[in-house]
């Protein structure tokens, strides 16, 4: 069992290339995937690369996943054209854009060697301007808006061998505060949850092929202070044994301030694998993932056992990556300009706006 514990981590790449130290560490701990970031991503074929490498030294073929959802949270915008976000998408309120978007954002991944993107984002939009991190990322602000717009966009790209990610589990919409920085409170009651964030997810249970659970703290679940993301009545009881999600359920970075500022990396990992999640994400801490390990080689046989069935129940569906080339990718890009164009018109496809402009001092998940 100790040869494949690395299979639970989901970790961060240092930079731009692999450098002996990070190589090394890699090839000790083996983890089971890698989320890519800006500080990743110099050019397409340094990207491909990159990829290739990571791939290169997994003895299990590994997760390499990304966020691409649209607008800010578009890692490859760094290196090409800007997808327009899921409001935007929402407010053109054209199901055949977001479906083209979808088809896009599929076939591009697919060409840089990605298996699985951390979208759709299923949460509802209560409040356009919410100061929660999910500005311009909900793709509607009913069940019914969220189900068909995230609906389109997930089939698309799960049509190009892309696996997708539904968050932020159980709904994240209602919080009040960024969990990048400290862990909200979200004082929604199981009713209202069940009429409006869980519903969406619960139309999704058959759809998506993984969860990324969240950094709230839901008073109607936990009477005490612990974000869903911890909680074994969150995880285990309601999404995989209520809702019946049999699919990769994995953490929200662990590294962002809801979870630092409230435990230490033993209690998380702990907690994080014992609530029932597959994969501990670690996006920053890299060289922490050494001690995940050993953490993790300290756990229940059982939760480890059924974590590292999941996992690899989750790999034996992941598509291998397509050939590459730079005229490829160039094709794919003017795509995403002429979907730009589409939904936002000559005029403001060429401009960002002064949110979406800026580098945010953290990136978002």
């Amino acid at each position: 069992m100790s040869d494949f514990l690395g299979q639970l981590i989901l970790t961060g790449v240092p930079g731009k290339e692999l450098d002996l130290q990070a190589e090394r560490l890699f090839r000790r701990v083996q983890p089971g995937g890698f989320i890519l970031f800006a500080r990743n991503i110099e050019s397409p074929a340094q990207l491909r690369k990159l990829i290739d490498d990571l791939r290169g030294l997994s003895k299990i073929e590994p997760i390499i996943t990304i966020d691409q959802e649209g607008g800010r949270v578009s890692r490859l915008r760094l290196i090409g054209n800007e997808p327009p976000n899921a409001q935007q998408l929402r407010d053109k309120n054209d199901i055949d854009l977001i479906r083209r978007h979808g088809d896009i954002t599929g076939h591009l991944l697919r060409l840089f060697g990605f298996n699985l993107d951390l979208c759709p984002v299923l949460d509802i939009s209560f409040d356009d301007d919410a100061d929660n991190s999910l500005r311009g990322r909900c793709y509607g602000r009913t069940v019914e808006q969220v189900v068909r717009n995230a609906g389109a966009f997930n089939e698309a790209m799960r049509g190009h061998g892309i696996a997708s990610c539904g968050k932020h589990f159980p709904g994240y919409s209602a919080a009040t505060i960024d969990a990048h920085h400290e862990l909200p409170k979200i004082s929604r009651t199981r009713e209202e949850l069940d009429r409006e964030e869980l519903a969406v997810f619960k139309q999704f249970v058959g759809e998506i092929d993984s969860m990324m659970t969240c950094h709230g703290w839901y008073p109607c679940f936990e009477p005490d202070r612990k974000p869903a993301t911890l909680s074994h009545r969150v995880v285990t009881q309601l999404l995989r044994e209520e809702m019946g999600f049999d699919g990769l359920i994995m953490t929200d970075d662990l590294d962002m301030g809801a979870i630092l500022n409230e435990y230490g990396l033993d209690e998380t990992i702990r907690l994080a694998i014992a609530a029932g999640n597959d994969l501990a994400m670690i996006c920053h801490r890299i060289p922490e993932i050494e001690n995940v390990y050993r953490i993790l080689g300290a756990l229940p046989r059982d939760q480890i056992d059924r974590a590292l069935a999941s996992v690899a129940c989750f790999k034996k569906k992941l598509a291998p990556p397509g050939d590459f080339s730079e005229a490829a990718f160039r094709d794919i890009d003017s795509e995403i300009w002429d979907l730009r164009v589409a939904v936002l018109g000559e005029e403001l496809a060429r401009e960002r706006s002064p949110e979406d402009a800026k580098r945010s001092p953290v990136e978002m998940y």
